[in-house]
């Protein structure tokens, strides 16, 4: 059975809510603080877990109370643990977010997710990986070994994806490497200077990413769904229209890390976009980081089967 390789961050976040961001030298009250079992690597290794995925996360911890309570959720979502690190000189990655009117803004601190070098993970995944297995990063740790991940994961016969978030710049040789690449609007403008608001507008982009290699590009709307183009056709996926929103912050990683595991389940990419996009709708009805992403039976129970995408 084909499985998952996360290489990405874990932290813990910070989050507390309040009326308005404080302005320079204001203090308020807030409220609703928690601590939540964070970052990017770990949120969507736990969305894929959750939704049945057979799931490997390769990262660094410190060796605090916030590394051993990150290790222990993610175990118990059901990712494999096994090859996660434990620093002897940096502290956990921790994020302070900041929640108002169902919006976060987020200060990262990265700790010992930039320890990994691409020398570590190469040999991590030589012990895991096999032709055909999905390999998933994103930009929440070393530029470098990130990039040079891709590269090798590839080489290897792995299917290689990229969250290109936080948006950073791509290389040349790394575009070539990457056979789907997930970007939303920020990311996207980062990296094109074209800014998609519509559906429509995405063509220009793709076209950008394709003609540098890319064999398959996602582009998240946010509200207006999310776009691929196969066959040179546009393939939209609107969002799920929720009323009530309590919480954003998870929801890209949730939508990422389900899309993972029903590729993994030999789904096509719209219908894999369709059970993402119904994750991600849940994910943001709830509070916190992992403990808001569903399960695979919480989604289908909200929202019955999935249609299949004609």
């Amino acid at each position: 059975m084909n499985k998952l390789i996360v290489f990405g961050s874990l932290n813990m976040d910070l989050s507390i809510e309040a009326d308005h961001v404080p302005q320079q030298g204001e203090t308020i009250v807030g409220r609703n603080f928690m601590t939540s079992s964070g970052g990017k690597g770990g949120n969507q290794a736990v969305a894929a877990a959750k939704m049945g995925a057979a799931t490997f996360i390769i990262g660094s911890v410190g060796k605090d109370l916030f590394g051993e309570q990150l290790i222990r959720e993610l175990s118990a979502t059901g990712v494999d643990c096994s090859y996660l690190r434990s620093s002897d000189h940096n502290p956990t990655g921790v994020a302070m977010i900041t929640c108002t009117d169902g919006d976060n803004r987020i200060i990262l601190n990265p700790g010992a997710n930039h320890e990994l070098t691409s020398a570590d993970i190469e040999e991590m995944v030589n012990k895991i990986g096999q032709p055909g297995d999905l390999f998933l990063t994103q930009f929440e740790c070393d530029y470098e070994s990130t990039m040079s991940s891709l590269i090798m994961a590839k080489q290897k016969g792995l299917y290689t994806m990229l969250n290109a978030a936080p948006a950073h710049s791509i290389s040349d040789e790394a575009y070539k490497n990457i056979d789907l690449l997930i970007v939303n609007q920020t990311e996207c403008a980062y990296l094109t200077n074209i800014h998609p608001h519509h559906v429509e507008d995405c063509k220009e982009p793709i076209a950008y990413f394709q003609e540098r290699g890319v064999s398959s590009i996602l582009i998240t709307l946010g509200s207006e769904g999310s776009v691929t183009m196969i066959d040179g056709k546009l393939i939209h996926i609107p969002s799920q229209k929720i009323e009530h929103v309590v919480d954003t912050t998870a929801a890209g990683d949730a939508y990422i890390g389900a899309l993972s595991s029903a590729l993994l389940q030999q789904q096509d990419l719209p219908n894999a976009m369709q059970l993402a996009t119904n994750t991600a709708a849940l994910t943001i009805m709830k509070r916190g980081a992992q403990q808001s992403i569903p399960t695979q039976h919480e989604v289908q129970q909200y929202f019955g089967e999935a249609k299949q995408y004609a």
